[in-house]
Order: C-alpha cells, then structure tokens, then sequence
C-alpha cells in the first residue's frame, strides 16, 4: 500500500480553505435545486462560485482514460444513480432525489464533500432512505479518531445502514484526500472493526457511505462516469472531508 500522507498545521490550514469552498456550494445550491431545474445550470452556478473563491473545481478534466475525462465541475447523481453523473439537459423533476459531488482544489489541497437533496416533496422512502445515509456517515464520522483502524470507520456506517434493511455500495470507497484528491488509505463502507491501518492524527478522509434502497450492486453506464444501481432502486450519497486528532474527528466541509 502507499504511504498514507500526514498533514502539517500549514497543510491543514489550507484544506480548511478548500474545504469551506465545498461547504458553500453545498449550501448555495440547496436554493436552486427544484423542479424544473436542468442539471448543467447547477454545474454552472458551482464552477462560477469556485473559480471567484480563486480555487478550481476537481473534478473537471479528472479521470485515467485521457480520451474520457470528467466534463463538469460537480457529480449530479438522480434517483437509481449512485455517484459520478454528468451534469446536462437532464431537468429534475418532483419526487426525485439527487445527489451532488464537489470538489475543490486551491492553494494546493483538496476539499471533497456530497449531500442528497430532496427535489420537492419526496416519498417516505426516499426521505428515509436520505436520513439513514447521512445518519450513517455521522456514525462513520465518530469513529475517525486516533488510535481507531479504519475499518472501525466501515463498520460504523454498515451497521447503521444494515439495520435498516438498506445495503452499502462494496464497488466504491472512500479514501485519504490532501495534495491529491484520492489517497491512502481507502476507506469502505463495510467492513470488521478493529481491523485496517492505524488512524493517526493529521489523517485528512474522505468518508462517503454510498446507500442502496435494494441491493448493493451497482453497474456502469456507457458514458464510463455514471454508477446506477443494478436494480434500479434509487440510491443515496453523503460526503465530509475530516480530520483525525487526538481529541477525536474535526469535520472540514461544514
């Protein structure tokens, strides 16, 4: 495994400012998100936000495949989407759930953080489905403390979500985040506790549980970005970057 990077206090300093970045556009496009609204007009108004905070958004132009870069500055995932949907002419409609990923990079440091918003009013199970997820990252959450092992972290989030009759997504992980956007160690969302490497102060995690209303398996859409669940219930995705200390986890992106 690579080595798991340890941030200075002028590192961290400069994720906080990241990380308030990602924050405030969470916050910010809570207002715009409603029916009617296209997908591509919310990347619009996150991007604009993030280039006059002087910092670029990182998720656009990210990817392995060179021929098949990210195109947006967020991830806007609708209903059976799990994570990593493009932005475009696709218009929310009442009743759906979406999620949005966003990522930050200034001053060196990246900030990464996701919430699912409600479009309208909701069904029961949607709703409740958005309330055991982010429930379920705050119990992840607790756990990232020195002293911890990781998979405290993953078993924290399934035991939340598994008592609900909902299932963790297994293809995807969380992981460390710092001068890169995806470092050591990843981190899922399942898992034994007491088991995985060592959390030590100036650990900087992503913890992101990604939550099926039905099974846990997920596919691929052609475009090569969009994740969606196999049996096309909808999905649920919440996101904090948190700091590990001695005095337990500080979550970055509030």
């Amino acid at each position: 495994m690579a080595k798991v990077t340890i941030k200075s206090a002028r590192d961290i300093e400069s994720m906080r400012e990241s990380c308030r970045i990602v924050a405030e556009v969470l916050r910010m496009l809570e207002n715009h998100i409603q029916p009617g609204v296209r997908t591509d007009e919310l990347d619009r108004l996150a991007e604009e936000f993030i280039r006059s905070e002087d910092a670029e958004p990182a998720f656009k132009g990210y990817g392995y495949d060179k021929k098949n870069l990210f195109p947006a500055s967020i991830c806007t995932s609708i209903e059976d989407e799990v994570v990593h949907g493009i932005p475009g002419s696709r218009i929310l409609k009442e009743g759906e759930i979406v999620s949005i990923d966003v990522g930050v990079l200034k001053s060196g440091f990246f900030g990464d953080g996701a919430r699912t918003y409600a479009v309208g009013m909701v069904s029961e199970e949607r709703r409740h489905l958005m309330e055991v997820t982010a429930q379920s990252l705050a119990e992840g959450v607790r756990q990232a403390k020195a002293g911890n092992r990781v998979q405290d972290i993953s078993s924290a989030v399934q035991q939340r979500v598994e008592r609900e009759g909902y299932s963790v997504v297994r293809d995807l992980v969380g992981h460390g985040v710092g001068r890169s956007l995806h470092e050591e160690p990843p981190i899922p969302n399942f898992g034994k506790a007491g088991v995985g490497p060592l959390l030590v102060s100036g650990m900087t995690l992503a913890i992101e549980p990604m939550v099926n209303a039905g099974s846990y398996r997920v596919k691929v859409d052609p475009d090569g970005w969009t994740v969606r669940t196999e049996d096309g219930r909808p999905s649920a995705h919440f996101e904090h970057t948190v700091l590990v200390t001695q005095d337990g986890p500080e979550i970055l992106t509030t």
